[in-house]
């Protein structure tokens, strides 16, 4: 049974929260075509990708389902906020739909929050209809910063708070999840990444209430997502 035939016999299937992910160093064209293949087949959500490789996958991907998600001011967000706009519009003259950005976390730390949210309001605006993920990091704050970067990210306009890159200490936790949840207060998404290589990893992030899941093991995950289902 191909996934296909399983989507269609699952209640809810996880696929829809997926992010297909793939943003190491070393990523090469044939590695796009196969995370795209891959993508269209399990039925993801998108494939997030280098900006390098945004046109490519727009082009394989059209008329599918998936869409285009790329970075912006990875994976440290020092760039400068007039960089981060101009790497927005470009993404998406590309091809891209969804904009994931690394916040100032130096601005963070120091709780210059007015900086860190001109930063991605700017990037909001540049990005015009398509969707921005704010990764802020969770990792480096604590629980009083993570629920003032959440006020942030809800008064810019973004979609999502993210959790991390995935290129930091350690990336999500359901603990961080359900803080940045009840932070939102449902007035936007919350995307969990880093570290996410297996289903009961996912299921729990998702129990605590994410709503996009970035991994680079969305196949592994699928297929123990069917074991788990006696598909």
């Amino acid at each position: 049974m191909n996934p296909a035939e399983f989507s269609s016999k699952a209640k809810d299937n996880p696929a829809k929260y997926i992010e297909h992910t793939l943003l190491k160093a070393e990523t090469s064209v044939s590695d796009i075509i196969g995370l795209c293949e891959e993508a269209v087949e399990y039925g993801f959500a998108n494939v997030c990708i280098a900006p390098c490789y945004v046109a490519q996958a727009f082009r394989l991907l059209d008329r599918t389902d998936v869409a285009v998600a790329t970075v912006v001011g990875f994976p440290l967000g020092n760039q400068t906020t007039e960089a981060k706009v101009f790497e927005t519009r470009q993404a998406l003259e590309l091809g891209a739909d969804e904009i994931d950005m690394v916040i100032r976390i130096g601005a963070a730390l120091t709780a210059d929050f007015d900086t860190v949210l001109e930063d991605v309001r700017r990037v909001v605006l540049a990005a015009e209809t398509a969707a921005v993920k704010v990764i802020i990091e969770t990792c480096l704050f604590d629980d009083a910063a993570k629920r003032r970067l959440a006020q942030v990210v809800v008064k810019s306009g973004a979609e999502y708070i993210k959790t991390s890159t995935g290129f930091s200490g350690s990336g999500a936790t359901a603990r961080d999840v359900r803080l940045l949840v009840n932070a939102v207060s449902a007035k936007v998404g919350v995307k969990a990444a880093g570290g996410i290589r297996d289903w009961p990893t996912c299921q729990a992030l998702l129990d605590a209430g994410a709503t996009r899941i970035g991994t680079s093991s969305g196949v592994a995950i699928m297929q123990q997502w069917w074991q788990s289902q006696g598909l």
